[in-house]
């Protein structure tokens, strides 16, 4: 009896091909939907929605501010890798040197603290004062928050930037957590009394805003470091010294002229981001929705690869199989 040939539709070196075609389409499909939330995530919060212009100045001279939208941003200057201070408060945007800027959270921002044991670390007992520099812009309160937006930084920095709060020196305990609604538990980022600290992942291109509280008032300094690597390899760093006066009644001179003298808390790394950092999403058309989506790319090249060569192989097999076949019926 003839030995019937399998017809070339069946072979398994198609089968094997659709399959993972199939896989394919199917992760494309969720990177494309995982893109399409973000991009909604970001016009949903159009306060977050901003552009960088390179030739945004660096000014001198000391200044209080007190309200209005600031963030912290990293920036090469002359070729060197400094965390300077975004400012749009009082005009157009210019940057500042940490050292020129003392922030004002006067009474203002004087909040209770909520008999609700989700905040019971930010170190102060329930009912009693707290001051806040919220997540969600509040009038007459400087807006501090951070952003990778500057357009050197995005053509230089390969993927994002590490944050951390290397330390704080105050009176009171400073607490940095996001909290995406009333329902919804805060999101710890930073504890000013923690003995380590875990950097935080900042994808370039992100804008980001949490709620800083301080438990008492007075003179604060936040030595907060930025890392990153570049796209040819090399890694910087730095840090900057932020100086705050809380409350209405603390002198801004004092705090001007304070010297840090905290403890640098070691830094952990346990998180999602590119180097195990905690993701931490903003706006932005890369934010840190997008370290996933990375992930996703990689894996749908490694399907393809191996699928060619699981491919190339079953192909090969089926073709010797075939050769076996028509030598059996010649020897018939």
């Amino acid at each position: 009896m003839p030995v019937p040939v399998i017809p070339s539709s069946t072979v398994p070196g198609h089968r094997v091909t659709a399959s993972v075609a199939a896989v394919v389409v199917v992760i494309l499909a969720v990177i494309s939907a995982t893109s399409a939330s973000a991009q909604s995530r970001d016009q949903d919060d159009p306060a977050l929605a901003q552009t960088i212009q390179a030739n945004q100045p660096i000014v001198a001279g000391s200044v209080e501010l007190s309200s209005g939208h600031v963030d912290l941003g990293p920036r090469f200057v002359d070729g060197t890798w400094q965390l300077l201070i975004h400012d749009t408060s009082t005009g157009p945007p210019v940057w500042r040197e940490p050292a020129d800027v003392v922030f004002r959270i006067g009474d203002v921002g004087r909040s209770v603290l909520p008999d609700d044991e989700r905040y019971s670390f930010v170190g102060a007992q329930p009912g009693a004062p707290v001051w806040v520099i919220p997540q969600t812009e509040n009038p007459g309160v400087v807006w501090l928050g951070w952003n990778t937006q500057d357009p050197d930084v995005m053509n230089r920095v390969d993927r994002g930037v590490r944050l951390r709060l290397v330390g704080a020196d105050g009176p009171g305990k400073v607490s940095v957590y996001l909290q995406s609604g009333n329902l919804s538990g805060p999101k710890v980022l930073w504890e000013s009394d923690s003995t380590t600290t875990e950097p935080l992942w900042v994808d370039v291109n992100t804008h980001t805003h949490a709620n800083w509280v301080f438990s008492e008032p007075g003179v604060y300094i936040l030595r907060i470091e930025a890392v990153a690597r570049l796209i040819d390899g090399v890694e910087v760093e730095t840090f900057s010294d932020v100086r705050l006066a809380v409350g209405d009644s603390t002198d801004a001179n004092g705090a001007a002229s304070a010297v840090f003298a905290g403890t640098e808390a070691a830094s952990t790394v346990s998180g999602g981001g590119a180097d195990g950092s905690a993701v931490v999403a903003g706006s932005g058309s890369r934010s840190a929705d997008q370290g996933g989506q990375s992930m996703w790319v990689w894996l749908v090249v490694g399907i393809v690869a191996v699928s060619v060569i699981v491919g190339g192989a079953v192909v090969v097999r089926s073709a010797a199989e075939r050769r076996g076949v028509t030598r059996g019926r010649m020897t018939r």
